[in-house]
C-alpha cells in the first residue's frame, strides 16, 4: 500500500471514531426519552447489536472463530455478564440525569489505573496517582457534597459509579483476552449480555411496558440498538486497528463531553459552576491518567 493510500486508510478511521464516539455520547439522551424500564432498554440494545453485528460480518465476509471464543469463553462470559449491568445502572443514572450520570460513568478509567497494580500487574506511577486524586476530587465537585441543599441526586452518583466499576471490570478482562478479533470479542460479549439482562426482564414483568410502545418508542429502540451498539461498535472497533492507541483514547473523551453538550440543549439539564469544573476536572485527570504516561518525556523520567 502506498503511502498515499495509508494516509487515507488513517484518515478514514479517524473519522469513522470520531463519528463513533460523538453518536455515543447521545445515547443517554435517548435512553432519557424512553420511558421503559432500563433492564429492557439495555436487553434490546444488546440483542439487536448483536444480530447486526452478525449480520455485517456475513455480508463483508469476515469469518467466526468458534475455537477462539471456546479457548477465552471464561473470560467472556465473565465480562460479557459486566456489560449487561453495566449498562442496566448506566441507563438508571441517566434516567435521573444525563450529565451527571455519563460523568460518573467516565470515572472507569481511574479505576483500571487503581486496580491495575493488583490485577495486572501494572506499577502505580506519580502522574496516574495524581491523575486518581484529581478525578476523585472532580467527582466529588460533580456530586455537590460542597454546596448548600445538596447538589446531584445521590442515587444518580451511585447508579453512575457503579457502571463504571463494571466497566472498568471490562476493560481489565478484555485485556487477559487472547487471539481472538473484535468482532468475535464483541458479539459474543452481547450476547451474554443479552443472556444476563434476560431474567431481569422476565421476573420484574418489563416485557410488559412494550404493550404501550408506540413507533416513536420503537424508532429510539432501534436506533439504541442499531445505530449505537451496531453500527458504532463496528465503526469503533474497525477505526481501533488503524490508529494509535492515545489517538483513541483521546478522542473517546469527547463522548462525556457530548452527552453533556446535548443533555443542556436538549433536555435543558444544567450543572452548576462547581460541578462544572467538577466535569473538566474528570475528563481532563482521567485523560491525563491514560495519555500522559504513553508519552516519551514521561517514559524516560518513570
Amino acid at each position: 500500500m502506498t503511502e498515499s493510500n495509508n494516509k487515507k486508510a488513517s484518515t478514514g478511521a479517524l473519522l469513522a471514531l470520531l463519528a463513533a464516539v460523538l453518536v455515543f455520547g447521545t445515547v443517554g439522551v435517548l435512553k432519557n426519552r424512553l420511558e421503559l424500564p432500563p433492564a429492557l432498554v439495555a436487553l434490546i440494545r444488546g440483542v439487536l447489536g448483536a444480530l447486526f453485528l452478525v449480520l455485517f460480518m456475513l455480508i463483508t465476509r469476515k469469518k467466526f472463530s468458534f475455537s477462539a471464543v471456546k479457548r477465552n469463553l471464561p473470560v467472556l462470559l465473565a465480562s460479557g455478564g459486566c456489560i449487561g449491568l453495566n449498562w442496566l445502572l448506566l441507563f438508571e443514572a441517566v434516567d435521573i440525569s444525563v450529565s451527571v450520570g455519563t460523568l460518573c460513568y467516565y470515572t472507569a478509567p481511574i479505576f483500571v489505573i487503581l486496580f491495575s497494580p493488583l490485577l495486572l500487574k501494572e506499577r502505580l506511577t506519580p502522574v496516574k496517582l495524581l491523575s486518581v486524586a484529581a478525578a476523585l476530587f472532580g467527582m466529588l465537585l460533580v456530586s455537590g457534597v460542597f454546596e448548600q441543599g445538596g447538589g446531584a441526586d445521590p442515587l444518580c452518583v451511585l447508579y453512575g459509579i457503579g457502571a463504571a466499576l463494571l466497566y472498568a471490570s471490562v476493560m481489565i478482562l478484555n485485556k487477559k483476552l487472547k487471539d481472538i478479533s473484535a468482532y468475535e470479542r464483541t458479539v459474543t460479549q452481547l450476547l451474554v449480555a443479552s443472556v444476563i439482562l434476560l431474567p431481569f426482564c422476565l421476573f420484574g414483568g418489563e416485557f410488559a411496558a412494550l404493550k404501550g410502545c408506540g413507533w416513536q418508542e420503537w424508532a429510539l429502540l432501534a436506533v439504541i440498538g442499531v445505530v449505537h451498539t451496531g453500527i458504532c461498535y463496528a465503526l469503533y472497533f474497525g477505526s481501533m486497528m488503524k490508529l494509535k492507541g492515545q489517538t483513541v483514547a483521546l478522542l473517546s473523551y469527547l463522548d462525556p463531553a457530548t452527552a453533556i453538550l446535548w443533555s443542556a440543549l436538549l433536555l435543558h439539564e444544567r450543572l452548576t459552576l462547581p460541578a462544572l469544573a467538577g466535569a473538566v476536572l474528570v475528563i481532563c485527570s482521567a485523560m491525563a491518567g491514560e495519555l500522559l504516561p504513553g508519552l516519551p518525556a514521561f517514559k524516560r523520567n518513570s
